[in-house]
């Protein structure tokens, strides 16, 4: 049984798995790192990392990205989104992940420019979670919620190098798409 369990370790490690150091638990932020994702053309994930919590937020489902997006979003939850929420409905303990990394265009249209989403350089989140079970979705942007949305929106400027929500255009109506991407001008929020 031992000369198994030290071959299936031995194949792991071989396959680049099961080692502690693809695995990051700490602060609140849980990751395992997926490794290089070849994608078609100029698509795909430089060392790559699967994330399933940030600043001790539950994502609703694994988000694909890079690292440096994973650190981002980690420092944003945890130094602006959850300070903004506060102890309403007993603090923010979850966000609903739209989107992660997938080969695609901007907006998913013919012929326009890859999408940082292609590159594991963006999420999009449609909704924050609360420990008593209240979401505060994006939608609720014109809402009884709109200031709290508002004030997440503009702390993710900056943090964020493009940040997109319901007053950009059609395309993030019930979503906030944030990346890491960099401009000599600065953040493009909109």
């Amino acid at each position: 049984m031992k000369k198994l369990a030290l071959t299936m370790l031995l194949a792991l490690a071989a396959c680049g798995g099961g080692s502690r150091a693809d695995t990051i638990n700490r602060g609140g932020l849980v990751a395992e790192k997926i490794g290089n994702i070849p994608g078609p053309g100029a698509c795909g994930v430089k060392n790559a990392y699967r994330v399933t919590e940030a600043a001790g937020v539950k994502l609703s489902q694994p988000a694909t990205i890079r690292l440096a997006t994973a650190q981002r979003l980690d420092s944003w939850l945890r130094n602006h989104a959850a300070p903004i929420i506060g102890i309403r409905g007993g603090g923010l303990v979850g966000i609903q992940v739209a989107a992660h990394y997938a080969c695609r265009n901007r907006n998913n249209r013919a012929g326009g420019r890859l999408s940082e989403h292609a590159k594991g350089n963006a999420i999009d989140i449609s909704a924050f979670i609360l420990a008593d079970g209240t979401q505060i979705t994006v939608l609720g942007w014109r809402g009884r919620d709109g200031n709290v949305l508002k004030r997440l929106h503009a702390s993710a400027c900056g943090p964020f190098g493009t940040v997109l929500g319901p007053e950009s255009d059609r395309h993030h109506q019930d979503h906030f798409h944030f990346d890491i991407a960099d401009y000599r001008s600065g953040p493009y929020c909109r």
